[in-house]
């Protein structure tokens, strides 16, 4: 994977591990028109984001271990998965 791909699938996992993100709110922000930089499907396929549904609440996005992971070797904001991050600090997106 280019440096330019890694950098802006680095940006969508730091983006969704910031808070909660519907799936609607990541199509919206991140789906490619063009077969270029398909940014989302490349994060997807490789394993560091899922589509969880929620009933009613429908569709969200959340980081794998996997996309936890890399955010972690990077140093990027967001590297802990939910429920895991130390007391007191919290992440606005």
């Amino acid at each position: 994977m280019s440096q330019e791909i890694r950098s802006l699938i680095l940006d969508l996992l730091e983006w969704v591990a910031r808070r909660q993100r519907s799936y609607e709110e990541v199509m919206g922000a991140w789906r490619t028109s063009g077969p270029r930089v398909p940014i989302w499907e490349d994060a997807v396929e490789q394993g560091y984001l899922v589509r969880q549904w929620r009933g009613e609440a429908g569709e969200w996005v959340e980081l794998t271990e996997k996309g936890h992971a890399l955010l972690a070797e990077s140093g990027r904001v967001g590297a802990e998965p939910r429920g895991q991050r130390p007391e007191g600090t919290t992440l606005n997106g």
